[in-house]
């Protein structure tokens, strides 16, 4: 009778703070945003081509100008509607278009006559697909435990959106805004994961330590180096945004290195408190030292493939960047001190340090 009063009240507990945080999230994203940009009467739709009037193809080939298109609109007030459009067939916009290709048109209207433009393949159907086969390998292989990751994965996704983004752009601080993010998305994987334990809870503070050290490695990095959120590249974007908004640019790039060293950070946490506990149920004998020299000698394996997979995967999101510098053949000490470089080099090493310096924290913890 009690363990069921004990069970109702932890339930009843849940229920209430998943409430409350529902209506939080709801009067947070109550804002009314700054139009930066002027959109009226300008809409993105559903169309499909239903003939190349004009193509751009030349007879050696290739392809030169733009194409003339009839678009059918399939989304919108003037769906059903034919209207002519010009498609560029450009890198980033634009899509050369063939007979019965499904692509998002940019219509605008103009004292009752519509202006279109091919904007790009409509490439979100696919998009969703894949993802649903990702979700479906999750669950088929990893079960309950999968769900749990799922349910997890989507909570982190939407606290970034309506949680992460709302706070900043109402002048909350990032780097603390993304410490918030942290903790509550942490707190609610690991309660999903494993549920309410004592392998959770030395999970979720290794966790939380190992992301904090990793935030501030970077900002020592980042006076060391002389490296600010306005060394990016898209600065004048950002600064206009930051002249019309409350949002604090210069520390959006130490909140991102937060919410990217995250992931990995979690997973050692986990994978260490996993171990010990596993350990100590085999051989309840085992002392406090030994548990923590076992998760030590488990967290040292696990750090040199996480850092590199940490570093690897920053250096294959600069590709474009590292085969421009080569291909140049840039001069060593223009590459070493340019602010992009020395960006991608503080992301990869405060992640991989945030990583390493859990280990010590979740085996002391876990043990």
């Amino acid at each position: 009778m009690k363990l069921e009063k004990k069970k109702m009240w932890k339930t009843g507990c849940l229920a209430a703070a998943g409430v409350l945080f529902l209506l939080f999230v709801y009067l947070l994203n109550q804002v009314e945003k700054t139009e930066l940009l002027e959109t009226e009467g300008r809409n993105f739709e559903n169309a499909v081509v239903t003939e190349v009037i004009k193509d751009n193809v030349t007879e050696s080939g290739n392809i030169v100008g733009d194409q003339t298109v009839l678009l059918r609109l399939e989304s919108g007030g003037h769906a059903g509607e034919e209207v002519e459009a010009i498609s560029s067939s450009g890198y980033l916009f634009g899509a050369h278009c063939t007979q019965g290709m499904k692509v998002i048109a940019l219509v605008s209207e103009s004292q009752g006559e519509l202006v279109a433009t091919v904007y790009s393949v409509r490439r979100a159907p696919m998009m969703y697909l894949m993802v649903v086969l990702f979700i479906l390998a999750i669950l088929l292989i990893g079960g309950k435990k999968g769900f749990a990751s799922v349910a997890g994965l989507a909570f982190t996704i939407l606290c970034v959106i309506f949680v992460f983004f709302p706070l900043i752009y109402r002048g909350a601080s990032p780097i603390w805004t993304a410490v918030f993010v942290v903790i509550v998305t942490t707190v609610v994987t690991m309660f999903l994961i494993d549920g309410v334990t004592c392998k959770s809870a030395a999970a979720i503070l290794g966790t939380i330590i190992g992301v904090c050290v990793a935030g501030v490695f970077a900002w020592v990095f980042g006076k060391v180096t002389h490296l600010t959120g306005y060394s990016v590249s898209d600065v004048e974007n950002l600064v206009y945004v930051e002249q019309n908004t409350d949002i604090q640019v210069g520390e959006l790039l130490f909140a991102g290195i937060l919410i990217a060293a995250l992931g990995a950070v979690m997973d050692v946490s986990m994978s260490i408190a996993s171990t010990i506990c596993e350990i100590h149920q085999k051989n309840p004998a085992l002392t406090t030292r030994e548990l923590f020299h076992s998760g030590m000698n488990v967290g040292k394996d696990m750090m040199g493939t996480m850092s590199n997979t940490l570093i690897l995967a920053f250096t294959g999101g600069s590709m474009n960047t590292l085969v421009f510098l080569y291909a140049y053949n840039y001069q060593y000490r223009q590459v070493a001190n340019m602010a992009s470089i020395g960006i991608e080099v503080m992301q990869g090493v405060s992640a991989s340090m945030g990583v390493i310096m859990a280990v010590p924290f979740v085996s002391l913890i876990s043990a």
